[in-house]
C-alpha cells in the first residue's frame, strides 16, 4: 500500500495498491465523495501509464491542479522509486 499526502486540492492523501504495474485499488481521503469514487471505478486495472497519461495536468477550476491530477503525481513517484530499485 502506497501513501500520496496531496496539496493544493481537497483530498488529505490518496492510497493505492499497484501489482504488476497494475493500478489494485485506490482510495481518496477526503475531498468530493462520488467524483472521487468515479475515479476509483475508471482507474482500478488500468496500467499506471495510461492513468498517467489520461489524468495529468486536470486543473479544478481555478486551481492548477486536482485529486486526478494529484493522483498522476503519487505514480510518478511510485515510478521514480521503483526505477531507483
Amino acid at each position: 500500500m502506497y501513501v500520496f499526502k496531496t496539496s493544493g486540492v481537497c483530498s488529505k492523501e490518496i492510497r493505492f495498491e499497484i501489482e504488476d504495474d497494475i493500478i489494485k485499488s485506490v482510495e481518496f481521503v477526503g475531498g468530493c465523495p462520488g467524483n472521487l469514487i468515479g475515479i476509483k471505478s475508471l482507474v482500478e486495472g488500468s496500467t499506471v501509464d495510461e492513468v498517467i497519461e489520461k489524468l495529468k495536468g486536470i486543473p479544478c477550476g481555478v486551481k492548477s491542479t486536482s485529486c486526478p491530477d494529484q493522483f498522476t503525481k503519487a505514480l510518478e513517484l511510485y515510478k521514480k522509486k521503483r526505477n531507483e530499485q
